[in-house]
């Protein structure tokens, strides 16, 4: 009796271990399911809200995809106007207090919207606006030459699909009277208005950007850079005089004429540097902060840069 009492007994402890074992191993098996079900669902939340921007941001990427999937769907068509007048709205709601005004993005807009493509357009200087250029040349190349080598390379790594090369300018906007009086008093060899600047020993002629930039027929250039806002800084002479001469260099393409803009043309450098390159004959709008100038390609030969230059001084003529 003792010994089967014993034996009743073992039985009897033994078998709530067994349970108990059992009923542990259910509860790590449910607190295992538990812990991957609550990481999924921070997973999928935290997704979710990385990849949802803000509402404005959502409204410029769907037009920008929307451009982007029509060009790539009909690479010759057009951006639609509703597209156009979107892209032109956000951008200039901007807090940025360096942006362009709405009516200043529109006449540039209107200019790239005619322009037969494939269009090019060569812009100095990244800003605010970049990607909207890009964005409304879909059918066209666009290149950006930005002063700040460590900023151009940023942008290309966050944003790929822009075409960017950086410049040294060695310029100051001090010097600006002197350099354009240099200038034209070399207008008949090096500072000729029709050359391939690559060669060029020009104290303004940009001659270190890539080959295809200067073998390009460029249909619109926008002046917006390099910074100009002081003494010291670089001032925007080389990017005026290089864009009057790529303009009337061009080689037997579909279109002759060239639209250069200059942004913050209220400022002394852009007046002085529009009137002697770009010329007030070829000037069809201004407001204080954009002009726009129509050029025409010259004859190789040519030692002016304005037909109907008039004798003045450097300095620059009062608007």
């Amino acid at each position: 009796m003792k010994n089967g009492g014993n034996t009743n007994t073992k039985l009897i402890f033994l078998h709530p271990y067994i349970q108990k074992q059992t009923s542990t191993n259910r509860l790590w098996l449910l607190a295992f399911v538990s812990f991957f079900t609550i990481a999924f669902l921070l997973t999928l939340l935290y997704t979710t809200d990385s990849i949802l921007p803000s509402k404005t941001t959502s409204v410029v990427s769907s037009v920008i995809s929307s451009a982007v999937s029509s060009s790539t769907t009909t690479p010759t068509t057009q951006l639609p106007t509703t597209t156009i007048n979107a892209l032109l709205h956000y951008a200039s709601r901007s807090n940025d207090s360096f942006h362009m005004s709405y009516k200043e993005m529109k006449s540039i807009s209107d200019v790239l919207r005619r322009c037969s493509p494939p269009c090019n357009l060569l812009v100095f200087g990244l800003t605010h606006e970049t990607l909207l250029w890009k964005s409304l040349n879909h059918n066209g190349r666009t290149v950006f030459i930005e002063e700040n080598r460590y900023y151009a390379a940023y942008f290309e790594e966050i944003h790929p699909e822009i075409e960017v090369f950086d410049v040294q300018y060695t310029t100051k906007a001090r010097e600006a009277r002197e350099l354009v009086r240099s200038v034209k008093e070399s207008v008949k060899n090096e500072c000729r208005p029709v050359q391939n600047l690559l060669f060029s020993d020009c104290k303004l002629g940009l001659n270190d950007l890539p080959n295809h930039v200067y073998d390009l027929d460029w249909d619109v250039i926008l002046v917006d850079g390099p910074r100009g806002d002081g003494g010291n800084v670089p001032g925007r002479m080389s990017s005026i005089f290089t864009a009057a001469v790529l303009a009337r260099s061009k080689k037997s393409g579909k279109n002759l004429k060239t639209h250069v803009f200059v942004h913050d043309y209220y400022r002394e450098v852009e007046r002085l540097c529009g009137d002697e390159f770009l010329c007030r004959e070829n000037l069809v709008e201004s407001s204080d902060m954009l002009a726009h100038y129509v050029l025409e390609k010259m004859d190789k030969n040519s030692t002016e840069f304005c037909r109907s230059r008039k004798k003045r001084s450097v300095s620059p003529s009062s608007s």
